[in-house]
This record gives C-alpha cells, structure tokens and sequence, in this order.
C-alpha cells in the first residue's frame, strides 16, 4: 500500500505531515479520536484508484506537530485549510470527532461536497452524558498511568460501542494489566503512531465536543452537499445526532450501512463497503 508523505504549515506555524495515494480528483479523510493516518490506509486505498487521497496526521500525532498551547477548533480549520490550499482538494471525509471537524469545514471552508460519518455532536446532553468518565480518564493521563487510562474509556465508553461484556465488565485494575503488556509488547511500522501515544490525544478530541455543543442550528446554513453515512450497530446516542442533521442540513442524503457500527471505516469495520458509498457521492 504504497503513499508520498507530504507536509504544510499552519497559520502558526504548526507543520502538518500527510500521507498521499492514487490518482483523481482530491479528496482529504479525516480520522478520529484515538486514531492517526494510518487507520485510513485501507479506506484510502480503496478510494485510490479513483481519487488522489489525502490522509492527514491531525496535529499532535505522528506526521504533525504538537497541540500548541491554544488547542480548539479553529487551529483544526487552519490545519485543514492549509492542506486544502496546498493539495487543491474540494472534498472531505471525516470519521467522529474528524467528522465534527469537516462539518465545521463545510461550514467554512471552500468545498464541493462532504461526506460525514458519526460525529458525536452533542445536542441535549446526549453525548457528555456517557463521557462522564473523562475526569478520572484525565487524571490518569496526568499521571503517566497511560494503561490505566485505556482502561477508563473501554469499561465507560466500549460498552456503549459494541465492546463485548466478557471485556467491559472486567475490572478496572484486570484491565489495566493487561493494557500494560499490550502497551510494552505493541510493535509499530514507519510512520505509525504507538498506541501509547495516541491515547492522550483523546482529551483533545473531547475539547472539541465539548466545544461544539448545542451548535446544531449553525448547520441550517451549509451550502456544501452532505452525506450522512452511518451503521446499523453504532451506539443510539450517534444515531440520535445523525437524525437531527438530517433534518437540520439543507442537501443532505443519508444512508446506513447494515452491520456497520461507529468502525466501519476502519480496518476492525468494512472500509470497503463505506468506499462504495464515497464513490458514488463524490463521483457524481
């Protein structure tokens, strides 16, 4: 699965590395919380024989530089501005918390289309309801206690997203060890992000719901043509989201994938089943 890297900087200066594939019109995924761009290889590979993809290193992760003292989601539109401007791509993918940052785009930034998987935009509460864990995942980070963290979303949060019982009703400290010889044991290939250090980051995906909430409204002015592409699995409280920005957005299509859940992008989901329905929205 062959790729060009490829790196721009910010408005502040902030380098963002991505990696490029294929041949076509541009077309830029974003990924979300707890993933880089490696997560995106197999999708973009199936896109790429019909698109150039461009697959960023959202900052803080791999390709790209650090956070910055001033983390929100304007510093994501600059970032993804700058790989817009230098790549000439019109179109955007985004999975989650990437997804609430390409709906952000399609608010703001000149593009053709965009198409949007789950993002976990909170509207009444039901989002920062189940995050309720973010606290205690926090101060484990703050700690150093990476394993420990692990631990914290996938008992709180996994259960919500399919995780079987036989792991999420383990307890906290069983969890913990066995995320700590994953975390001593994981090998990585170049220009992969280590597990390790991708979990952190989770905080910062999380500023950003935190930042988007009861923000729904602003989407009844989109011009950009949407699709809302979600699983029939996923977690009813991104099913909930899904159905108001449908109803919110003006040119929006919406289709489910059958026994998808919030991973379908992804290598552990069917990225080829979501690149079907990519192609024929970006391709007419």
């Amino acid at each position: 699965m062959g790729y060009e890297k490829e790196f721009v900087n910010s408005t502040d200066g902030t380098v963002i590395g991505y990696r490029k594939m294929g041949n076509g019109p541009g077309l830029v995924l974003l990924h979300g919380g707890t993933n880089s761009s490696q997560h995106f290889m197999e999708l973009g590979d199936c896109l790429s024989k019909d698109f150039t993809v461009y697959i960023p290193d959202r900052r803080g992760r791999g390709l790209s530089g650090d956070f910055g003292d001033h983390y929100d989601m304007e510093r994501e539109m600059e970032d993804l501005n700058a790989v817009l401007r230098k790549t000439g791509a019109k179109n955007i993918f985004g999975l989650s918390s990437g997804a609430l940052i390409a709906l952000e785009a399609a608010l703001n930034l000149p593009m053709t289309k965009a198409a949007i998987y789950e993002p976990p935009l909170d509207i009444d509460n039901n989002v920062l309801s189940i995050m309720s864990f973010m606290k205690r995942f926090d101060r484990e980070i703050s700690e150093g206690k990476i394993a420990a963290g692990t631990a914290t979303i996938t008992k709180d949060f996994g259960s919500h997203f399919g995780l079987p019982k036989t792991i999420t009703k383990l307890p906290h400290f069983l969890l913990e060890l066995l995320f700590k010889l994953y975390l001593k044991t994981e090998q990585v290939k170049e220009d992969e992000v280590p597990f390790k250090v991708l979990i952190p980051t989770f905080h910062y995906d999380y500023e950003l719901v935190k930042e988007e909430i009861g923000q729904i409204e602003k989407f009844r002015n989109l011009k950009t043509e949407v699709l809302l592409i979600g699983g029939t699995e996923s977690p009813a409280f991104l099913k909930k989201t899904m159905k108001k920005l449908k109803k919110t957005i003006p040119n929006v299509k919406q289709v489910e994938l059958k026994g998808l859940s919030h991973t379908g992008p992804l290598v552990t989901g069917n990225p080829e089943s979501v690149a079907e329905k990519l192609k024929d929205f970006f391709s007419s």
